[in-house]
């Protein structure tokens, strides 16, 4: 009883100050894709990262690797594109990231909070293949997936978020046979 408790607080107390809600594991099963590899990564510990205010300074964001984004006050990040969903920047906070893929494949940027997740390429947005979220889940919340060449850079723009940390992942997405 005592250690059910404990874990039960100790998981309380890393969501509180990783700025997400505490959901348990076996209620985020809703999703219609098999996402075993994002929720994986998002039960294990996260990496912090300044998410950048410009293209120039974004870090660079490796594939399956859990990561804690530290944003900045929308008004105060230079998009290289308009972001696909337009928000009032006075309350929302967001962030640039580069993804490096060497492989050319479908994948996937997950995160735990509800915001807008954008891809660009060539000073365009690149169009997502497919969206889902569980709203009631945080690990992930959210999964967009990108169609994306490899041996090229992108640039992530995190935008719309209501809080100042995102813990994010980005994966290769398995092959889907329909």
């Amino acid at each position: 009883m005592y250690s059910r408790f404990l874990i039960s607080f100790l998981t309380i107390a890393v969501y509180a100050l990783g700025g997400a809600s505490p959901v348990p594991a076996d209620e985020c099963t809703g999703f219609k894709w098999d996402v075993s590899k994002e929720h994986a990564l998002f039960l294990g510990s996260s990496t912090s990262v300044n998410g950048a205010k410009s293209a120039a300074s974004a870090p660079a964001l490796a594939t399956n690797q859990l990561y804690l984004l530290q944003l900045a006050p929308q008004s105060s990040v230079a998009f290289a594109v308009p972001p696909g969903k337009s928000v009032p920047a006075e309350d929302a906070y967001a962030g640039l990231a580069v993804l490096k893929l060497a492989a050319p494949g479908n994948y996937r940027v997950s995160v735990d909070v509800p915001l807008w997740i954008d891809v660009v390429a060539d000073a365009k947005l690149v169009p997502p293949v497919d969206y889902q979220g569980q709203r009631d889940c945080s690990a992930p919340h959210k999964i967009v997936e990108f169609a994306l060449a490899g041996g090229t850079s992108y640039l992530l723009q995190i935008s719309a978020s209501a809080t100042t940390n995102v813990r994010l992942a980005v994966t290769l997405a398995p092959v889907r046979i329909n």
